[in-house]
């Protein structure tokens, strides 16, 4: 019995050494590959395959059909029947049974594209969409990103590394995300010049899925995503309660992670307060890294500052760059801003580029020169706001749940997350030693009474106004 099901199974090698032989290495490697056998019945004459995603299905259907039977058929004889065992759920071992569909180009014609030509070779040249100006070179490390830009490097120099897959970053606007990713991308390309890398954001995936949709095209979306061998996707909280958008990218996900691609992913927020993501979804973005940027501190937006200075070869003072870190301390593409404000001022001007001059481009670009302004830390905003609301500090750092005093804790939390560059592990920390999860719970519970109550939310903004 062993050795005749032995002999079953050298038939489908058989019939993968016909297939390959008839296609391209890419087709091979691409629909062909991950299939594999599962059983024959010969009294029924039929024969089960596996299959990692119902798109394999659909696609070879379609474009190869033809080929297939006549390979089966020579292999297994005539009359043999095909079925797909699919997976529809890897995490939790779902799978299906379909059969084969009999479509008449099976006996007709080859499988053809909508123009009527023969299907091409599927992975043509693919412009990877990065941004060559942002690069590890002109990405200055500092206390705030030190562990994404480390696990960015590990993942270009090694791909097929499982331990990061997916990468998710994720931090507020302007803290360098972008330029992350752009730089383990480019990278990658330099180590790995035949991987096939995609830079694309959030928004432009749904553009280009609802198009798909429109011209009847899902199916070639997804297969052109499920070539790619390294995806990143910017801005994912875009997918926010898009359903549709959110399954054709699951399915993406699915077949790239199975197949150890790598994905890399940021987000304005972790995967934890993203509302109107689904479940399955947010369960897969945890499966890698969950890595946070956070905005830049004084030191290091000097370092930002120099480093740009250096790359564009001016000729700025010392005491300059240090007013500009300190003053401008709310985006990278804030610092970058100014700095380009300050060169264009200085030659409409024919100035000298000295603090005066920093002052007013400041005033006129970022609105508000902030001239020596206390600095704004956790404890300052507790109690501030305890100071408002009527509390007393040591009960909003106790184990208390007392309404009054949870509301007041839970304000200080996204006062301090929306006013500083601190983590959110180390407002935790400073207030009354919380842990993570705790404080994006309190800001995500904060935004959402301020949206359902108009009168609390005023009392949060009349807060936050007295400690600008």
């Amino acid at each position: 019995m062993e050795t005749q099901e032995m002999h079953i199974q050298d038939r489908w090698g058989l019939c993968l050494q016909l297939i390959r032989n008839n296609v391209t290495p890419q087709q091979f490697s691409t629909w062909f590959a991950p299939i594999s056998f599962s059983q024959f019945d010969e009294a029924l004459g039929e024969l089960t395959l596996c299959v990692p995603s119902p798109f394999i299905v659909e696609y070879v259907e379609e474009h190869f059909l033809k080929l297939l039977r006549a390979v089966l058929m020579r292999a297994y004889g005539e009359g043999v029947r095909l079925r797909w065992t699919v997976t529809i759920d890897a995490t939790h071992h779902q799978t299906e049974t379909v059969e084969a569909t009999d479509r008449s180009t099976a006996t007709g014609q080859a499988a053809k594209t909508e123009d009527g030509n023969k299907s091409p070779q599927l992975l043509q040249a693919l412009d990877s969409q990065l941004n060559p100006r942002y690069t590890f070179d002109n990405f200055v490390e500092g206390a705030q990103n030190k562990l994404p830009r480390t696990v960015g490097l590990a993942i270009a120099q090694n791909p097929q590394q499982v331990t990061f897959n997916p990468l998710f970053v994720y931090g507020p606007s302007g803290c360098g995300k972008t330029h992350l990713v752009n730089a383990i991308g480019t990278r990658l390309k330099e180590l790995h010049p035949g991987k096939r890398v995609l830079y694309v954001s959030a928004h432009l995936f749904q553009v280009q899925y609802t198009d798909a949709v429109r011209q009847n095209k899902v199916n070639d979306f997804i297969a052109f995503y499920q070539s790619i061998d390294v995806l990143i996707i910017d801005d994912v909280q875009e997918f926010a309660t898009l359903q549709k958008t959110q399954l054709a990218f699951f399915h993406i996900f699915n077949h790239l992670h199975q197949n150890q691609r790598q994905l890399i992913l940021t987000s304005d927020r972790p995967p934890v307060a993203l509302q109107g993501m689904e479940e399955r979804l947010l369960t897969r973005f945890k499966w890698g890294l969950l890595a946070e940027l956070e905005r830049p501190g004084e030191e290091m937006r000097r370092d930002i500052l120099r480093s740009k200075i250096r790359h564009d070869g001016l000729q700025i003072p010392e005491e300059v760059v240090a007013y500009i870190a300190r003053t401008v301390d709310t985006s990278v593409r804030d610092l970058e801003g100014v700095l380009n404000a300050l060169l264009a001022y200085s030659v409409v001007w024919a100035r000298d580029i000295d603090l005066q001059l920093a002052e007013q481009v400041i005033l006129r670009t970022v609105g508000q020169a902030r001239k020596e302004r206390p600095q704004l830390t956790a404890e300052l905003i507790l109690e501030r706001t305890c100071e408002y609301f009527q509390i007393d500090p040591q009960e909003v750092l106790s184990s208390s749940r007392k309404a009054s005093v949870v509301q007041a804790r839970q304000v200080a939390m996204y006062l301090t997350q929306k006013l500083t560059t601190l983590s959110t592990t180390r407002i935790g920390m400073a207030i009354g030693r919380r842990n993570h999860a705790t404080v994006v719970h309190s800001c995500q519970s904060v935004t959402q009474r301020m949206a359902s109550d108009p009168a609390f939310g005023e009392r949060v903004k009349e807060l936050e106004q007295m400690m600008s």
